[in-house]
């Protein structure tokens, strides 16, 4: 029976990455290629200094994407460009590696929620599956996006280790404070996700020294915008979807 639900939340989850594509070709990915036209500018000297600017390489971006365990990756934000050689990787087009890098950690994401009910004895069905879908969305996207949101290729940022540290220690104490604050009763539990959920928020994400970017900054308002709310939307379809599976199991069984 395990071996269903987890086979069930293997289709969901590859179901959502494929969805997910498609929400950011439409809206996310002329964000990224927008930015793009701004590389290798340099960006306006505050009045009397000149200020150096230094911008995201297409495989830095990729990079700090996969590491991150990220729905949206830029993964061919430079279609306009000449491809390199082979492409981006394996052969493949940008789309492709897009589409690919979406199924696998949609089937990723999938997994570990199916996991996390499992273990809690907390079923995943269509009723609550976009409350599973939103925390979960909580805890990765939104709450690290309070001190690292998602940044357009050529914005500043700190040193890449460091914001990885950061965020993979946002994202696990953020998922234990929302398990304690929604799964768990008693005040103490409740406290205690409060406190978690709170802790790396007051402790500050690292911040670069340079601020200075060619990127207008409404282009990076709208494209965090954009790349929450695709996100919100892959992590509500994931729950529902995952939810749908688990029922069609139940009444299989």
């Amino acid at each position: 029976m395990i071996v269903k639900y987890l086979l069930a939340a293997l289709v969901a989850g590859l179901f959502s990455g494929v969805l997910m594509t498609a929400a950011q070709e439409f809206r996310v990915v002329p964000l990224i290629l927008h930015a793009e036209e701004y590389e290798g500018k340099e960006p306006a000297p505050a009045a009397g200094e000149v200020q150096e600017h230094s911008s995201l390489s297409l495989g830095a971006i990729i990079g700090e994407a996969v590491s991150y365990f990220s729905p949206v990756t830029p993964a061919y934000a430079h279609e306009g460009h000449e491809e390199e050689e082979g492409g981006i990787m394996f052969g493949m087009s940008r789309f492709s590696g897009t589409l690919l890098a979406n199924l696998v950690t949609g089937a990723g994401f999938a997994l570990l929620l199916a996991g996390v009910s499992l273990v809690t004895g907390n079923a995943i069905t269509l009723s609550n599956g976009a409350l599973w879908g939103a925390g979960g969305w909580l805890a990765v996207h939104m709450l690290p996006a309070i001190g690292l949101p998602p940044e357009l290729p050529g914005f500043p940022a700190a040193e890449l280790a460091d914001r990885q540290v950061w965020w993979i220690a946002t994202v696990v104490l953020s998922a234990v404070g929302i398990y304690l604050l929604c799964l768990k009763s008693g005040l103490v539990a409740k406290i205690a996700g409060v406190v978690l959920i709170a802790a790396p928020q007051v402790y500050g994400a690292p911040q670069p020294t340079d601020i200075a970017s060619a990127v207008p900054a409404v282009l990076g308002a709208e494209f965090a915008v954009a790349a929450l709310a695709t996100t919100l939307f892959f992590w509500i379809v994931l729950g529902l979807s995952l939810g749908l599976a688990n029922e069609k199991i139940a009444k299989a069984a």
